[in-house]
């Protein structure tokens, strides 16, 4: 028999992440706020349950994916929540991201319910939970990871999957990965910015310095994003904000200075505050157009 998962929050990732799992032929029970993706999971072969308990009840290891540190708390610690109906044994695989704080906490929690936590946020958008090739940080117990390798490797890279430390480990790695995407990000938009400035093809730059040693994911992909103006949204700009706020926070709390990141926490909150907060996060280039006074997307200027 197929080894059964729970898998609980079926938003833009967390949908594909668990059709990623009934493609690798593990049963799953789902459960989410919003009916319609757990109806699409149980029509591909998933079943349904009622609550997080109900998850608990039927499954042993269960992925949570969902937005925020208090919906974790919630789903995990609420009146129907996991902890009200977990087994002895149980393996939880929290692939949100959130405070490496509350981690540590929830962690210490389903410990001394005979239950280890993994934290293990993902990056890579919604086309590496489409395309199973998420790059996945994991903190927690080694021995359980070993274990758990399997189904992370059914929703992301093999080769991107570390564990990185302890308890929170995994939510920290994600702190530093959104601090130098945002960095990255920030740098592209300010250089695309100067180019159509001074009359240069910004499309043109972008091809050579992919050539180069400039050359990133962030340019690649959101690069085409921004000189297109496309920002359907494969993470949004709200949770994007979201994970600058507890970076802002981590970094506080570890007495470390970056003033990289206090910039683009300030250029995130903008973006959010103009309205587009459902946009994809590298609309954050127009927030630096519209200080430069360029009219976006930029073929249009």
């Amino acid at each position: 028999m197929p080894q059964t998962i729970g898998f609980i929050g079926l938003g833009l990732m967390g949908k594909p992440m668990a059709k990623n799992l009934l493609k690798r032929g593990y049963a799953l029970v789902v459960h989410s706020r919003s009916a319609g993706p757990v109806d699409e999971l149980v029509a591909a072969g998933a079943t349904r349950a009622a609550s997080p308990a109900d998850v608990a009840r039927r499954a042993t290891r269960i992925v949570t994916m969902l937005p925020d540190s208090p919906d974790v708390e919630q789903v995990l610690e609420g009146a129907d929540g996991i902890f009200t109906a977990m087994q002895a044994g149980t393996i939880l695989i929290d692939c949100s991201s959130i405070s490496p704080a509350v981690t540590r906490r929830l962690g210490e929690a389903a410990q001394s319910r005979g239950a280890v936590l993994l934290d293990a946020p993902v990056s890579g958008g919604e086309i590496g939970a489409v395309g199973g090739t998420l790059s996945i940080m994991v903190g927690g117990d080694a021995s359980a990871f070993a274990e758990m390798k399997p189904v992370f490797e059914a929703m992301g890279n093999p080769e991107r999957i570390i564990r990185i430390g302890e308890s929170g480990a995994g939510q920290i790695c994600k702190v530093c990965n959104q601090m130098v995407i945002g960095g990255t990000l920030a740098a592209v938009s300010e250089a695309f910015a100067l180019a159509r400035k001074a009359g240069v093809d910004a499309a043109r730059v972008r091809e050579a310095l992919l050539g180069g040693f400039a050359s990133s994911r962030v340019l690649e992909v959101h690069g085409e994003r921004i000189l297109n103006g496309n920002y359907k949204p494969g993470f949004r700009a709200q949770l994007y904000g979201k994970d600058y706020r507890i970076a802002s926070e981590t970094l506080a709390a570890h007495e470390t200075p970056a003033p990289v990141a206090a910039l683009v926490h300030a250029l995130v909150t903008a973006l959010v505050a103009a309205g587009r907060g459902a946009d994809d996060y590298s609309a954050l280039a127009t927030v630096i157009f519209d200080l430069a006074g360029l009219s976006h997307p930029l073929s249009s200027s």
